[in-house]
């Protein structure tokens, strides 16, 4: 009950914080007025080289919080076979039969890849980036996963050692952001073009690799488990 009061009071607080208290940004000297008139977007342009001003913000004005983003999606596919390693595998795996469904699902998921790669090559350029790319390969790989054999996309994830690559993603991001962090870039290039923003188009495709592999892992998974995504 007291604790009740408390939120309520916390809660008047607040109203009459923002009611009554003047406004930070009203109370700006004449010396720091004409600094509003920066547009931040072209200055993170300018600084990151790349048209897409969310890539530039996302892996070089708060690389050190994406690194972080990076290891816990991580965190998260370890989890997932952690919590699920001492169930009983199912023993009825869901997935499409009809010839319809098959060949719209596996039409989707060529139209995801594409999706996703060109995400991952021009995230720098338009909308888009490793993230983006990474989630449109694993909704590429969700559709594949209930339209096949378990089996068989277990042999592929084993044969080309994806789970590997997703570790050796992870630790090459990781590097090259630490390096990007102590002061080192690449030649940012020309504005605009394929090749330009320096070491950002880099870390979009690790990232994008990264993401798929490891939603790839968590398919896996949650098919043997639990019979169904």
């Amino acid at each position: 009950m007291k604790m009740k009061w408390v939120y309520i009071l916390a809660g008047i607080a607040l109203l009459v914080q923002m009611l009554f208290m003047p406004d930070a940004a009203s109370n700006l000297s004449e010396v720091s007025k004409p600094f509003l008139n920066i547009s931040i977007t072209e200055k993170v342009v300018n600084e990151s080289g790349v048209v897409n001003a969310v890539s530039g913000i996302i892996f070089r004005n708060r690389l050190y919080d994406t690194i972080f983003e990076v290891i816990v999606f991580t965190i998260a596919i370890l989890g997932c076979n952690f919590l699920l390693a001492n169930e009983n595998p199912s023993c009825t795996i869901y997935q499409f039969k009809d010839r319809a469904s098959i060949t719209l699902t596996r039409l989707g998921a060529t139209i995801a890849a594409l999706v996703g790669i060109e995400l991952a090559i021009r995230g720098h350029l338009s909308p888009g980036g490793g993230f983006a790319a990474g989630v449109a390969g694993g909704t590429a790989i969700g559709l594949i996963a209930i339209t096949s054999s378990y089996q068989w996309m277990q042999e592929i994830y084993q044969r080309y050692h994806a789970a590997i690559w997703e570790k050796i993603s992870v630790l090459v991001f990781i590097v090259l952001s630490v390096i990007t962090l102590s002061g080192f870039e690449l030649p940012h290039g020309e504005l605009g073009t394929l090749f330009s923003g320096g070491i950002l188009p880099i870390l979009n495709i690790i990232v994008a690799v990264k993401v798929a592999l490891g939603s790839w892992a968590a398919v896996l998974i949650f098919i043997r488990y639990r019979g169904l995504l």
